[in-house]
């Protein structure tokens, strides 16, 4: 489950992507929904497991986390919330955007094998992410082969974290800071996610049902 679910989320989003029209406002709304789920897994069930034995530097991991994640997205420029900035004749693989991707998608499949409602949390979120990226790189100039190859070492990764956690038993002993940097990364993107402001600093109704429906599903799942 944790090594092909993920690999289907992003499936799914290139799928439509591919085949359905680019509706921004859809995809905001979705993006709403994962994060918040995703930010009430993180808070109802992820912190609790991880604080089970307070040891302080789980926080200080925790912290480590969120700053690990504004460097990825100083290189990625947001795509792991929902933007991102590729120009449309642009030839060149985005590597910094790949890196940053990869290794985001990497430490958040670390926790996963085992945590099935965490596992559901990162699979719903990452079909808009899913959307958002391919829907820029099919449109671009790039060629199919660097996109292809693009999609499809990104939608491995999440399961080679889980993989890695799985079979490399000597980071057991670590496990527990790993996941405290999890917990930074997911809490900094959820968190980005749900407190954007809308345009002109406008109130949204239908994002805050979208993050409503989000939180009270992690709950009751």
């Amino acid at each position: 489950m944790s090594s092909f679910l993920p690999i289907l989320a992003v499936l799914i989003g290139v799928l439509i992507a591919r085949l359905i029209k680019y509706n921004a406002n859809a995809i905001k709304l979705l993006l709403s929904f994962s994060g918040a789920f995703l930010l009430a897994i993180t808070v109802f069930e992820f912190i609790p497991h991880v604080y089970q034995d307070y040891n302080k530097l789980v926080g200080v991991c925790t912290m480590l986390g969120i700053l690990l994640q504004l460097f990825l997205e100083f290189l990625s420029k947001g795509a792991e919330h929902g933007h991102i900035h590729i120009d449309k004749n642009e030839t060149k693989f985005p590597i910094l955007l790949f890196i940053s991707l990869c290794l985001h998608s990497f430490l958040e499949g670390y926790p996963l094998h085992g945590h099935n409602h965490l596992l559901w949390g990162v699979v719903i979120h990452k079909i808009p992410i899913a959307i958002i990226i391919s829907s820029f790189l099919l449109y671009s100039s790039l060629s199919r082969i660097k996109v292809f190859l693009f999609l499809i070492l990104f939608a491995l990764m999440t399961p080679l974290g889980s993989l890695t956690q799985q079979y490399f038993t000597g980071l057991a002993k670590f496990n527990i800071y790993i996941e405290a940097v999890v917990i930074g990364i997911l809490l900094h993107v959820s968190t980005t996610i749900l407190f954007e402001s809308s345009k002109n600093h406008q109130f949204n109704l239908s994002k805050v049902l979208a993050i409503l429906v989000g939180v009270v599903t992690a709950y009751f799942l």
